[in-house]
């Protein structure tokens, strides 16, 4: 761990200029409690870096949870000891044919325990208006660098992983927030961190009341829609393996605000690309596609806030990535690894290996924040397939 500033601690040790910029922005904010925490995985992101973690007094910021709120992963340990290569084209190739992914959602509305509680979904403004849409939503991948990946655990048992979160409706009630943290600050002349997309909600209004009701009911969508595609991968499983037991669910967010007590006192820590690693606290760091995830437990260490990375976090943009990687030697990595993949040259780019971080440099640089208790190696991985031509 580094001290970058009087308040800035970080567990990066090649933290980018614009991150870097962030990260100062942020050290400046007047709501502010004790230190802002770079893990290992922190890159720039909208306002705050991803792998950021702040506590605000008395506030709440949107753009400081980030627009896919309860982004988070679900592991699921098997009671198989052993898979083959043939077994895990065909569950890839079912998970393609009935999970939509990218931009796809149900063609029908979907049955779901969080939509049980309708007068829940009815004091929210947002969330209402989208539940037509959240009804298709729930059990869909998403794009990006979500995906699901069926893995050889350290344990002896094969796992299976799923990085998702709330879909469009976390992105629509970010955005609507935001716009009234702009609002209001632009109001009451806080003109800095209107600039540095860190506007925030004052505890006591209308509107960050609002906003922890919508957070929280976005929150439990996205736990639900990880367990929803558990189960439809699990169905999947048992068509090709019927012996196939599912033994332990791990299901934890990384896009989040909650009250916590640190500094001696409430206040509410802002998680954006960043696990909970309290004592005890069972955990998922993943890597790239291509490289080894974990399953760890959280020491508590209160330096980070009870913080750790929630990934290994990219070095380029999607962009770039595409510009300078060479495909070829990306391909060359799954391939080598016998990966079974249906990836497209953008797909395989925009989240290729060598866009991101070292995983276990990642890793190395935490082991003050977790430990290891499981490394999971991947044997297929499925993600959206971009359309977007070179």
């Amino acid at each position: 761990m580094e001290k970058l500033a009087e308040n800035v601690l970080s567990w990066c040790t090649d933290l980018e200029p614009f991150a870097r910029q962030q990260a100062d922005n942020l050290s400046k904010h007047p709501c502010l409690a004790g230190n802002l925490c770079l893990m290992p995985d922190a890159h720039s992101g909208y306002g705050m870096p991803i792998g950021g973690v702040a506590a605000l007094e008395e506030a709440l910021s949107p753009n400081m949870v980030g627009v896919d709120i309860g982004c988070g992963m679900l592991a699921v340990q098997t009671s198989l000891t052993d898979i083959d290569t043939e077994t895990v084209k065909r569950i890839v190739d079912k998970i393609y044919e009935r999970i939509p992914l990218g931009f796809d959602h149900h063609e029908q509305p979907q049955e779901n325990p969080i939509f049980l509680d309708l007068p829940r979904w009815e004091k929210t403004e947002v969330c209402r208006r989208e539940l037509v849409s959240a009804r298709r939503q729930i059990g869909t991948l998403g794009g990006g660098n979500h995906f699901m990946e069926i893995q050889r655990g350290s344990d002896g048992h094969i796992w299976f992983m799923i990085h998702s979160g709330s879909r469009n409706l976390g992105k629509k009630v970010a955005e609507h927030y935001n716009k009234k943290a702009v609002k209001l600050c632009t109001m009451f002349k806080q003109n800095e961190v209107v600039k540095q997309d860190l506007a925030f909600l004052p505890i006591g209004t209308r509107e960050a009341a609002d906003y922890i009701l919508e957070m929280k009911l976005c929150l439990d969508f996205a736990f639900e829609n990880r367990k929803a595609l558990a189960r439809a991968i699990q169905t999947i499983f048992r068509e090709e393996i019927a012996s196939a037991e599912f033994i332990r669910e791990i299901n934890i967010h990384h896009n989040y605000a909650a009250l916590e007590e640190h500094f001696g006192r409430k206040v509410w820590v802002h998680r954006k690309g960043a696990t909970l690693a309290g004592a005890d606290t069972i955990g998922i760091i993943p890597g790239s596609q291509g490289s080894s995830s974990y399953i760890v437990q959280g020491l508590g260490n209160e330096t980070s806030m009870l913080s750790c990375s929630h990934g290994a976090g990219r070095c380029m943009s999607r962009s770039k990535a595409i510009k300078e990687l060479n495909l070829t030697h990306e391909q060359e990595i799954l391939n080598r690894q016998g990966i079974v993949h249906r990836m497209n040259e953008q797909a395989l780019l925009d989240e290729a290996p060598g866009a991101y971080k070292n995983i276990d440099e990642v890793m190395e640089a935490q082991k003050d924040l977790v430990k290891i208790l499981i490394k999971l190696t991947p044997l297929g991985v499925v993600k959206a397939l971009n359309e977007k031509k070179f």
